[in-house]
Order: structure tokens, then C-alpha cells, then sequence
């Protein structure tokens, strides 16, 4: 017999809620600027955002989509206040930073989930320059997908240490299903989209579908990217003016080089210097074999700007610490992985439950990613990326209950919650992430705050420019070796950062003990 709901825990809704009436208009993220030791507060709650020419029910940090940006001083620590407001209970994953294990953000492993009406406080330090973030860590696939996500720009002490840019823009790159005006419903009990992910129809970047920007001629503009979508890769290209590669996840990379595109899958971070050394009209665009898309239209005006900075810009500058883990890398590269893991598929009927890939009763559905393949990494967009859905109504379908990712430790058989790696403060670890299976799909890596990693090599080959990371793309059919420096004690997460795959699954924890003799 049925047992009446009891009263805490009310009937879910079929749908979390959708309409937007009587909600506060989002806003533009604001700047905040905090020195060591500030302290501000970070409230979760719904509001209107103008998509054109429909309004929709979104979740916002502050009041903004994205939240507001946090400018830090490398070293510095800050503490962060945070109310929720908005749909279910919640974390703030503070998504790249090495930090105290408390603060990062995983529900029941590193806090107590905070509920509607409640509030938890962080303390953040930061350790590292570059380009982080900040999102929920709690159904992601609904929370980010709402608009709750927002950058930390954290900046070095040494004023050399990025070349000279005239001007910083910061922008978050995304993408939103819509549907009959509205944001396609999400269900409080399951996540859907599980195959692919949800791929959204309109594009956004720094939260809106339509940016205007402009630029004088001769400046130089430094663009600090990030990836906040549930599954799109995005391949950022600008037609007409000169872009450089000066960083990516967490600082700046071994070599700079001018570059024709940038490659970044969910989560991952690039810092691009842009030279628009002549007046006119320019797109910033996303492009994929099959199309372009415009992510924002960028007016160069005839006012000059320095040509000092102009000059500066065709300089291709070295980091010297990077160049001096390269000379330790060359061990590594010939050294079989201390670990390894396998990307795999459990699919089903729909409807159904899920069953091992190769299983007679198993019916993928079919996505038609051959189609969508770029050729060589090398020349391009990489290869074996799911550029886009093109059977969203099989997808839509897909539930943990009929397909689940898994991360597979083929040392012990174990897979995702299941599977036990234990490491020490000080470890440098090398992982072997292979992804060869019979239903093609990429996925983004991302180790939690224990550490960071360099990639060492793709399919054998080494990688060519070093810089400190804490998530890797690993295409269809593509072998990557990363080299693990494992720097902060604790229990953390590592998972595919397609939201969706990991709320299928795709994520397990490991633990790292304090050194021997270590003060705590």
C-alpha cells in the first residue's frame, strides 16, 4: 500500500518550475574585486532572463547570469557566505582550485548539503594564478543549465607574468535547450539526456544570446574563456583579427603561439590574447564542420590605441617553469601508467534497465557521430567529438535507469563508486584515460582539488605545450597519459564533466593521506 507523503518531505512537482512572472530581471555579473581576508555573500535564487524575444525562469548567483566574477590575489584567502534561495538543496564547487578538502563542495563527502532556506560558509584560498569557476554540485545538469555558474580571475604577484594586453573580458560560453518559449522541462526525480547530454538550441556567451563588443584598432584584447555548457564542445574561432594562446586551465602555457581556433570542452578554461590591428565588423564565432555559429558581433572602431602594445603582441614568450617540468617529463613518457581508466557504456531498452554494452538485449540509441567527426587534431577541431544531437528525441529518452557511463579501473574491474585509488601527499601519479568503445562519445576529464595534472601525451604522441590542468577532452577512440601532481589531502571526486554522464554515474572518489610526518 502507497504511504502518504510525509510532512518534510512534500510530493515532488512532475517539473521544477518554469514560469518566470514576478521574478527579478538577471542582471550583469558584477565585478568584485577582494582582498585577503574580504568576505562577501553569494545568494541562490530564481530569476527573469530576456532571451530575445521570450523571457525565461532561470537561477542566478546574485541576482546575475553568470555570477559575479570574483579578482583575487594569488595566496590571498577570502571567505564566502552563501544563501540558497533557489530550487533543491545545494553545494558551491569551487571547479580547478587546490583547496582545503572541507570546502570542495561534494555533497555528503566534503559537507552537508545546504538546503532551501539554508546557508554554509566557505573559506577559499588560492593557490595558483589563471581562470576558475564556480558552480553547484548538485544535479548540474539542471543547476548549470539554469544559470549557476561564475568565474574567479586570480591574479599573479609577478607583473610580468602574463604579456601586456590593454584590457580583460571575461566570457562564459554555454548553450540553452528551448522549448515553445521556455527552458526544456527538467524532472526533479531523474535526469534525462543521459546518452549525449542535453545540447541546447541557443547559444550564449558571458550569459547573453546576442553580445555586442568593441575594440579600438591597434588594441590589444585579452579574451579568458570558459566552458560552463552541460556537453558542447566549443571550437572558438574570431575571422580577421590575430589571436594568441598565452594560457589555459590554471595559468599560462609553456609556449605562447598564435593559433586560428581554440578547442574547449565542458569545464575547460583558455586565455587568448586577440590583436585587431584594423576598423570593421567581426564575429566571434563557434564552428563546426557542418556550420558556423555567431557568438558575438565585435565593432573595431578607427580610434587607435597603442602601438606599443600592437608590437608586444607578435612576441612569443616561454614560461620558465614549465620549460623546467618539461625536462623532467622525459622518464615519464616510456613509463607504463600506475593507473588506468576506461570509459564504458551500460545501455538498455528504453525504458528499461541498463545492460553491459555488447549485451544482446543492449539498443544503444543511435547518434550518428561518424557524421559529425572532425578528421585530425592536428589540422582542426579534434577528431571523434559529438558536435551536436541529431536524435534528441531517442536522447531525450535516456535515463540513468537505461544507460549509464562508467569509469572503469580495469586493474580490479571496479567502476565508479566502486572504484578505491588511494594516494599521498607529494605522489606524482601517471593515468592512462582510454576511450575506445563501440558508442562513441567524448568525454572531459576532471580531477577535484587534490591536485593538478599535465598532460604527457595523446595516443603516443607528446603533447607539445604544457600547461597545468585539472580537466582533459578525451575524444572517441583517443588514449590520453596525464601526470598527476597530487599536492592536498582528503576524499575527492574525479568524473566526466558532461553533467549528464555524471549524474548517470560517471564519477568516483579517491582518497589522499598527509605525507608521513606532515603537520596538519
Amino acid at each position: 500500500m502507497q504511504q502518504p507523503p510525509r510532512p518534510d518531505r512534500p510530493t515532488p512537482a512532475e517539473f521544477f518550475p518554469t514560469d518566470p512572472s514576478g521574478l527579478p530581471g538577471a542582471t550583469r555579473p558584477q565585478l568584485l574585486e577582494l582582498d585577503d581576508d574580504d568576505a562577501f555573500d553569494l545568494r541562490i535564487g530564481p530569476v527573469a532572463k530576456r532571451l530575445g524575444d521570450t523571457t525565461v525562469r532561470m537561477l542566478g548567483y546574485s541576482g546575475s547570469i553568470p555570477g559575479p566574477t570574483l579578482k583575487v590575489q594569488q595566496g590571498s584567502e577570502v571567505v564566502v557566505h552563501v544563501t540558497n534561495e533557489g530550487d533543491l538543496e545545494t553545494t558551491v564547487h569551487w571547479h580547478g582550485l587546490r583547496l582545503e578538502n572541507k570546502y570542495d563542495g561534494v555533497p555528503d563527502e566534503t559537507q552537508t548539503p545546504i538546503p532551501v532556506g539554508g546557508d554554509f560558509t566557505y573559506r577559499i584560498r588560492f593557490p595558483d594564478p589563471g581562470l576558475y569557476w564556480y558552480h553547484p554540485h548538485i544535479r548540474e545538469d539542471y543547476t548549470q543549465e539554469m544559470g549557476l555558474y561564475g568565474n574567479i580571475l586570480v591574479v599573479p604577484p609577478e607583473p610580468g607574468y602574463w604579456p601586456p594586453a590593454n584590457r580583460d573580458v571575461l566570457l562564459t560560453l554555454d548553450d540553452l535547450l528551448l522549448e515553445d518559449g521556455k527552458i526544456a522541462p527538467f524532472s526533479p526525480d531523474e535526469t534525462t539526456y543521459t546518452a549525449m547530454g542535453r545540447f541546447g538550441n541557443v547559444l550564449l556567451i558571458g550569459g547573453e544570446p546576442d553580445l555586442s563588443l568593441t575594440a579600438r584598432a591597434g588594441e590589444v584584447v585579452r579574451l579568458w574563456l570558459t566552458n560552463t555548457a552541460n556537453t558542447r564542445v566549443f571550437n572558438v574561432t574570431l575571422p580577421g583579427a590575430q589571436m594568441k594562446l598565452v594560457g589555459g586551465d590554471s595559468g599560462r602555457v609553456e609556449h605562447e603561439e598564435f593559433i586560428s581556433e581554440v578547442l574547449l570542452s565542458p569545464s575547460e578554461r583558455a586565455v587568448v590574447d586577440v590583436l585587431f590591428d584594423r576598423p570593421g565588423q567581426l564575429e566571434l564565432q563557434h564552428r563546426t564542420p557542418d556550420r558556423a555559429w555567431r557568438l558575438a558581433t565585435i565593432t573595431v572602431t578607427a580610434e587607435q590605441a597603442s602601438p606599443w602594445l600592437a608590437g608586444q603582441f607578435h612576441l612569443l614568450r616561454h614560461a620558465p617553469e614549465l620549460a623546467e617540468e618539461r625536462q623532467g617529463l622525459v622518464a615519464w613518457l616510456d613509463a607504463p601508467p600506475d593507473k588506468t581508466l576506461e570509459f564504458a557504456v551500460e545501455t538498455g531498452e528504453l525504458g528499461g534497465p541498463a545492460q553491459p554494452a555488447g549485451d544482446a538485449q543492449a539498443a544503444p540509441p543511435a547518434s550518428g557521430a561518424e557524421d559529425h567527426h572532425g578528421d585530425d587534431r592536428g589540422q582542426g577541431p579534434a577528431g571523434g567529438i559529438e558536435w551536436e544531437d541529431d536524435k534528441p528525441d531517442a536522447n531525450r529518452l535516456t535515463t540513468p535507469a537505461n544507460l549509464r557511463w562508467k569509469l572503469v579501473d580495469p586493474a580490479t574491474g571496479a567502476a565508479n563508486a566502486a572504484i578505491g585509488w588511494h594516494f599521498t601527499v607529494g605522489d606524482r601519479v601517471k593515468i592512462r584515460l582510454v576511450n575506445d568503445m563501440d558508442h562513441p562519445m567524448q568525454h572531459p576529464f576532471h580531477l577535484h582539488g587534490a591536485g593538478r595534472f599535465l598532460v604527457l601525451a595523446r595516443d603516443g604522441v607528446t603533447e607539445p605545450n604544457l600547461v597545468w590542468k585539472d580537466t582533459v577532452l578525451v575524444c572517441d577512440g583517443e588514449t590520453v597519459d596525464i601526470l598527476f601532481d597530487v599536492t592536498n589531502p582528503g576524499l575527492w571526486m574525479a568524473h566526466c564533466h558532461i553533467a549528464e554522464h555524471m549524474q548517470s554515474g560517471m564519477m568516483f572518489s579517491f582518497t589522499v593521506a598527509r605525507a608521513q610526518g606532515a603537520a596538519r
